[in-house]
């Protein structure tokens, strides 16, 4: 019989005496063991931390991104495999897709924010603080990788996209994690990660993957870990209140699953195609996974006058999914992962029938294809009714963790989101209408107890990802019953498994650490031209002084003659009264032209091309008679990466564009970006 191992300090290991059994969900027969009894997780942390962490930290973001981007290419290459074991949880191919391509699509979203960070192991965050009169003190602010682990105690119901999902953020930060799946469905994790450990594209120790219980696997937790957990609030919570996560004030991130609703508007009646989307996008959430998703929908929220027909046509739709098999042909629903979940699935709806009526399914009778419906984790689809939701609250407390939803009756929106919000916080909820007034009236009203709020019509139907697909750019997480943590968000999800370190000093000492000029540091003239040099020999905070330039009449003219700008502050003296300015004013983008002419050296050399300018300021008026200079600066360097063999070696430079005038005053301010070349065009 096969043993599912765990993968710790550097060996696969089968663990002690057996823990669990483990099925296939779908035939019912046993498919291994597996065991994670005598695991050292005070050694396993600390091997993380050491091995693994010491290897990410040194690891600048645009390092850490494209070695993500090369797993991701790694495990699609891979993928067949990992849809056959996901078969044995009750995935049909959609629900797999989900699991597999979403997770690995995590990893390519992750790895392409490196361009959103420096180059650099650390993040500088925001803009620098004034904080003395002559601009010789200021502040700024960095954040560094936890020198800790992520250890992430992931649900059953997403074997692979729980895990990736999590791992491909915590990378980018440069903090190696520790994965402990469920044991119920480990098998699949187990399958990928091997091929994970395999292919070395990540440094050693900055993966670990406990299969099995797991108990005592954050007993020795510090406060520069992470832990977070994705299940049942009531485990989350017990986790989450453990005396070495409060006495070491350790990061714990807490996504629960929660009573999400989906609301039909008032205005997307019968006949629109608003209406059909909704009863579609609710089977679907039914259904899909066996609604084994915390972001499935668990409350259907419609008009009083339209919950007839809603229910007729989920009804319907039920009617007509086949449940079985994943492999036969047509089948449209799988099985839950495990027997035991089927029990707890049937112990919470016999307790919501006791409150409210079943309109749709049968627990004990109904059809499953291509296998035993008595060995395998199949379970129909039930749909109940609630005429009195206000009353009846038992809907709005606990949650069937299957194909399970309730339909209740609003009678306008205010009362639609009272009763979402008596879900006591959620992940996720949806508006479906046509009216763009009745969606902002939902959301504005409704957002303070909701993660993420879908508002769904015909015009984004298409291209929706829908209700319940959280996406790695958007924030995953939801307050209340739903944990109150939150994690992706793209940017946002890595700086969690960061420390921000507020630091002062003098603008060139917070240059050096930053890497980033700040204004106020010196600023050596640059020799030769920086435009005459690769970019490996480029310093920050190397600056061109330019020659000056006297504005005119016949300059602010002609640019209006060639840009078509004629606006009456730059062409028409006689209009000025009443504005603040004294006589006609120089075009802001006639000062970026004329301070481009200043600085750039024209010959060929390194640089490949300006493409793009970034944070423009006008801020002072020039007048005709105004003599203006460029202070042009080095302001940031980014490395890139070729794109192939026969792509030129480049990095990217943010100059500073600093134009003043005759007074020292600043008048213009901007960031252009360059491509340069590098010296050695074999890198």
């Amino acid at each position: 019989m096969q043993r599912y191992q765990s993968y710790v300090q550097g060996q696969w290991v089968d663990g002690g005496e057996n823990e669990l059994d483990l099925f296939n969900a779908i035939t019912g027969e046993k498919i291994g063991e597996t065991s994670s009894i005598g695991l050292d997780y005070e050694r396993i942390l600390e091997y993380g931390r050491k091995k693994g962490g010491e290897k990410l930290r040194k690891m600048t973001f645009q390092e850490r991104g494209r070695m993500l981007k090369a797993l991701a290419f790694h495990l699609l290459e891979k993928k067949r495999k990992y849809y056959e074991v996901s078969a044995w949880t009750g995935a049909t191919k959609i629900d797999s897709w989900i699991d597999i391509e979403g997770g690995i699509g995590n990893i390519f979203a992750n790895a392409s924010l490196r361009r959103q960070f420096p180059d650099l192991p650390y993040n500088v965050d925001g803009v620098a603080a004034p904080m003395s009169k002559e601009g010789t003190f200021i502040g700024h602010h960095i954040m560094v990788p936890k020198r800790g682990v992520a250890v992430h105690i992931n649900a059953f119901n997403f074997p692979i996209w729980g895990m990736l999902e999590k791992i491909a953020v915590n990378m980018m930060a440069g903090v190696p994690a520790i994965v402990k799946p469920s044991e119920f469905t480990c098998y699949l994790t187990e399958v990928m990660v091997k091929d994970i450990i395999a292919s070395k594209i990540l440094p050693e120790g900055s993966l670990q993957l406990v299969c099995g219980l797991g108990r005592g696997i954050i007993d020795h937790v510090n406060s520069e870990d992470v832990v977070t957990f994705t299940g049942s609030a009531h485990t989350g919570k017990i986790l989450k209140g453990l005396p070495v996560i409060l006495e070491n004030s350790v990061p714990f991130n807490l996504e629960a699953d929660s009573l999400n609703a989906t609301i039909l508007g008032k205005h997307a009646t019968p006949g629109t195609v608003e209406f059909d989307l909704f009863i579609k996008e609710t089977v679907k959430e039914i259904t899909v996974k066996a609604g084994q998703k915390c972001t499935a929908v668990r409350r259907i929220i419609v008009p009083e006058d339209l919950i007839d027909e809603v229910q007729k046509g989920i009804s319907a739709r039920l009617a007509t999914t086949k449940i079985g098999n994943p492999i036969e042909e047509g089948v449209r629903m799988g099985a839950l992962a495990t027997n035991l979940q089927v029990e707890r699935v049937r112990k919470s709806v016999e307790f919501l029938a006791e409150s409210q009526d079943i309109v749709f399914g049968d627990m004990d009778n109904f059809e499953v294809h291509g296998a035993d419906k008595n060995k395998g984790a199949f379970f129909s689809p039930i749909l109940f009714r609630n005429n009195d939701p206000y009353n009846k609250t038992a809907v709005h407390e606990v949650e069937a963790f299957g194909p399970v939803s309730t339909i209740m009756p609003y009678k306008d929106i205010d009362d639609a989101v009272e009763l979402a919000r008596m879900g006591k916080g959620s992940l996720v909820s949806s508006i479906v209408t046509p009216n763009n007034e009745e969606a902002k009236d939902f959301v504005i009203n409704a957002a303070s107890m909701h993660g993420r709020i879908l508002v769904l019509n015909k015009d984004c139907a298409k291209e929706s990802t829908g209700h319940g697909s959280p996406m790695p750019l958007l924030t995953h997480g939801g307050p209340g019953r739903a944990g109150g943590g939150e994690e992706m968000g793209g940017k946002r999800g890595v700086l969690h498994y960061m420390q921000r370190t507020a630091i002062q000093g003098h603008p060139t000492t917070i240059t050096k650490i930053t890497e980033q000029f700040q204004v106020g540091a010196e600023m050596p003239e640059a020799n030769p031209h920086v435009f005459r040099q690769h970019f490996e020999e480029l310093n920050i905070g190397d600056t061109v002084f330019t020659h000056k330039h006297t504005v005119t009449v016949s300059d602010i003219t002609n640019f209006a003659n060639v840009s078509g700008d004629n606006f009456y502050a730059h062409m028409d003296e006689t209009s000025l009264e009443g504005t603040i300015f004294e006589q006609r004013v120089a075009h802001g983008y006639f000062l970026l032209s004329k301070a481009a002419g200043l600085f750039v050296d024209p010959k060929k050399g390194p640089v490949l091309l300006n493409y793009g300018v970034e944070e423009a300021r006008f801020t002072k008026p020039v007048y005709p008679g105004t003599t203006v200079g460029v202070r042009f600066t080095v302001k940031e360097k980014i490395d890139q990466e070729k794109k192939d063999e026969d792509d030129i070696a480049k990095g990217i430079v943010k100059f500073l564009v600093d134009m003043f005038d005759e007074t020292g005053e600043t008048v213009a301010l901007a960031t252009i970006l360059t491509m340069v070349k590098k010296i050695d065009q074999s890198i």
